[in-house]
């Protein structure tokens, strides 16, 4: 007989959570401009805006805080987080940083050049910001498969295109090229995992032109779990021993550690270069405290060490993953058009099929991300017109992103499968219905484009 596999581990403490009346939430809609990220949380049921920095921490994570030393000069608590990530990625040199988005801007500085490219699959948005501040131009060479919402299954969408990456180098000399970045899993087009092969074929390809190439790795451990369900010859490896080799094709790793490590606030940059890791203090010093420390208090070092280690733990990440495929499949049997096959850290419902009627130029995900607040309190998060869509320099016509898509997050050890029950029956009337929904107008942006959907504010039309 087969038995079902529940949560690995017992809930004993729990926060309590207001419902709102559809008149309530209609007003604070009007009153964020229709930006999920204006609103309150506090007003919000389920909130699947970000998996980051929203995880549960565990008994054990509570109990190494009380450990945690004075955050400065040589604190321990920074010893046990060092040797964690050292274990994990097998790099022997570690900077803390207070979140992920830090040591984005410290391995920005150091890799991305002005007038020059950066590769990447897709890039995070942090990153691309940062990227594009310094005038650097960063592409996304995600493999074709991977910018189609309609291709059912391909087990690696996160992987980077070799051809493009090639040919760019053809056309426009290797001394062109900064650096390559290696997103994992790939954020933007659905959590899609990236193959150990595509990495290492890319490390190659970099390696013959003296490519620096970096890992964005917020959810290694994550892709690890992919690596090995899905790529002949993981089977058997540890996801330890699955993380390490894939850091072994790469001189750094940049961790927004609020993903799997587990932890509300911290990040990192990891390195086998020791001038890339000596610049990195000085810059930490500058902007994020001493190197020991990184803007992290002790007690935020220690809950990090432990979470690292947890994110690892197979049983963990079989519910992990299975969590978000039991959404996405509840979403199937609704007829809600997703991204496939699903991804490890949410579900991404496909815009542009969900609202065929909706022009980009009118955001559809957005729209859809309000449709979802004002009929049950769900929060998602839009990854699509308005987080990557952009202007071309020399004309001023707006670009429209390939994919269209909300991001349904789900936060790690929060939320019960009653909870996506929820979503699942929220948009699948909303899809029934889909046909009386009209678009947005975007009346506010940023002066920053890849950063204007944090701020944005938008009209009904």
């Amino acid at each position: 007989m087969k038995y079902m596999t529940a949560e690995p581990f017992r809930i004993k403490v729990v926060e309590h959570i207001k419902k709102t009346t559809k008149a309530e939430r209609q007003k604070n809609l009007e009153e964020a401009g229709y930006n999920a990220f204006r609103l309150k949380a506090d007003d919000v049921y389920v909130d699947c805006i970000t998996d980051s920095g929203t995880s549960a921490m565990s008994a054990n994570q509570w109990s190494a805080m009380m450990l945690g030393d004075e955050s400065y000069a040589g604190c321990r608590s920074f010893y046990k987080f060092e040797e964690s990530v050292q274990d994990i990625f097998g790099m022997p040199y570690v900077q803390p940083t207070h979140q992920g988005r830090a040591a984005d801007y410290i391995m920005t500085q150091m890799y991305a050049k002005k007038g020059k490219y950066a590769i990447g699959n897709m890039h995070f948005d942090t990153f691309r910001g940062n990227a594009e501040m310094l005038g650097a131009l960063p592409l996304d060479y995600a493999i074709d498969e991977g910018l189609d919402a309609n291709d059912e299954y391909h087990p690696f969408k996160g992987n980077v295109d070799l051809k493009k990456m090639q040919s760019l180098i053809d056309e426009h000399g290797a001394e062109q090229v900064s650096v390559v970045i290696i997103t994992v899993t790939c954020n933007n087009n659905g959590g899609q995992p990236v193959s150990m092969q595509n990495i290492r074929e890319v490390s190659e390809l970099a390696g013959k032109y003296n490519i620096p190439v970096i890992l964005d790795s917020a959810r290694i451990s994550e892709n690890a779990y992919f690596i090995k369900l899905r790529e002949p010859g993981y089977a058997d490896k540890s996801i330890k021993e699955i993380t390490r080799e894939m850091c072994s094709y790469c001189e750094t790793a940049t961790m927004s550690a609020k993903k799997d490590g587990l932890v509300n606030i911290g990040g990192f940059l990891a390195t086998r270069r020791k001038d890339i890791y000596e610049t990195a203090n000085q810059m930490a010093i500058v902007h994020e405290g001493f190197i020991t420390y990184g803007g992290l208090a002790g007690r935020d070092m220690e809950a990090l060490a432990v979470g690292l280690q947890e994110g690892c733990e197979e049983h963990y990440l079989e519910y992990r993953i299975n969590q978000a495929q039991y959404l996405g499949a509840g979403l199937k049997e609704r007829g809600v058009p997703i991204i496939e096959p699903i991804g490890g850290h949410g579900v991404y419902v496909d815009g542009k099929r969900f609202f065929p009627h909706i022009p980009q130029g009118e955001f559809p995900s957005q729209r859809l991300v309000v449709a979802l607040y004002e009929a049950a309190g769900v929060r998602a998060v839009e990854l699509g017109a308005c987080a990557f869509g952009r202007k071309d320099p020399d004309t001023g016509e707006p670009i429209w992103p390939d994919l269209e898509c909300m991001r349904i997050s789900i936060s790690r050890r929060v939320y019960t499968n009653n909870h996506l029950d929820v979503i699942i029956a929220a948009l699948g009337d909303i899809y029934e219905d889909r046909d009386s929904y009209r678009g947005l107008k975007l009346v506010y942006e940023g002066p920053i484009t890849s950063l204007r959907h944090f701020t944005a504010g938008f009209e009904l039309l």
